[in-house]
């Protein structure tokens, strides 16, 4: 095949998201300070975009070195598991911030350890299945007419998949509108027992804000162009098309370590430690909320 330079950029992209979540993955897997139900969701976000990076390498490396149809069916199942289990994922973060500003007081407790296991294992395993669904026989490689904008996988498949995106969304959006709701209300209590000046109350809420704007911009922005194009494309649409949509899909998971690990200060603690070549697995740590994370 003629080397198609998208594929290189996509190939390129899984690289680094590889390098950026594999450094997430170990950080939390050999501290043991980091087993903490926020810390495993992180993890589990973590994986399943190093998983995403390692698809992307794996697709274009079969693509033009071992062009096989089963092969290609695992490579797409391995990207449709990893990008389903991401997104997931950002749910479950969502939800667990939710629950430790709305359940403040029992937040930190063996209840939450057991929801933590009970979405991790949810998660997973809804995306393992979606991700299995071309490799069992959902997959339009006997009749291309059912094709969608990304093959081999169908049309409906990829509806499927692009309202579960949308609804994933909705949920999470509303959500971030209700911890948006608890954090101004908590601030302006802490203004009103402290006399602090409404200034400081003021800077707190839209600091707060800002920091729920960018998680959902983000993840807005890079997926909605694909989750649309998805519902309303066709597989005869230009290729072009499919890798305008789905490159910034794939800059979501190259982001997602960023906003989500890299900003939390015990992790720079660690990564800094290492850096100096001084990490301990036994580093003091501040206990903090997944609302602070």
């Amino acid at each position: 095949l003629a080397l198609n330079p998208w594929d290189v950029v996509l190939c390129i992209s899984g690289t680094i998201i590889s390098c950026e979540n594999a450094i997430v993955v170990v950080v939390i897997f050999y501290t043991p300070a980091f087993h903490a139900p926020m810390f495993l969701l992180i993890g589990s976000l973590a994986t399943a975009d190093l998983l995403a990076g390692l698809g992307l390498i794996l697709h274009f490396a079969f693509v033009y070195f071992i062009p096989s149809e089963a092969v290609s069916l695992l490579t797409v199942g391995l990207l449709v598991t990893s990008f389903t289990a991401s997104v997931s994922s950002l749910l479950t973060i969502t939800i667990d911030r939710y629950l430790s500003l709305y359940n403040a007081l029992t937040y930190y407790s063996e209840r939450t350890v057991t929801r933590t296991y009970i979405m991790l294992i949810l998660t997973w395993g809804a995306s393992i299945c979606y991700g299995l669904l071309p490799v069992m026989g959902w997959n339009c490689l006997k009749e291309p007419s059912a094709c969608s904008i990304v093959k081999p996988l169908t049309k409906n498949h990829l509806i499927i998949l692009s309202v579960s995106f949308f609804a994933v969304f909705a949920a999470m959006l509303q959500l971030y509108v209700q911890i948006c709701r608890i954090v101004c209300r908590h601030a302006h209590q802490i203004a009103v027992q402290r006399h602090l000046l409404a200034s400081s109350h003021y800077v707190t809420t839209r600091k707060g804000i800002a920091t729920l704007a960018v998680i959902l911009g983000t993840f807005a922005s890079c997926w909605l162009p694909f989750a649309v194009y998805g519902l309303l494309g066709d597989y005869s649409y230009p290729a072009l098309y499919t890798y305008v949509t789905l490159l910034p899909a794939t800059y979501n998971s190259m982001l997602n370590p960023v906003i989500y690990a890299f900003r939390n200060q015990e992790i720079q603690k660690v990564l800094w430690a290492v850096c100096c070549g001084c990490f301990s697995s036994s580093l003091p740590f501040r206990s903090r909320s997944p609302s602070d994370v």
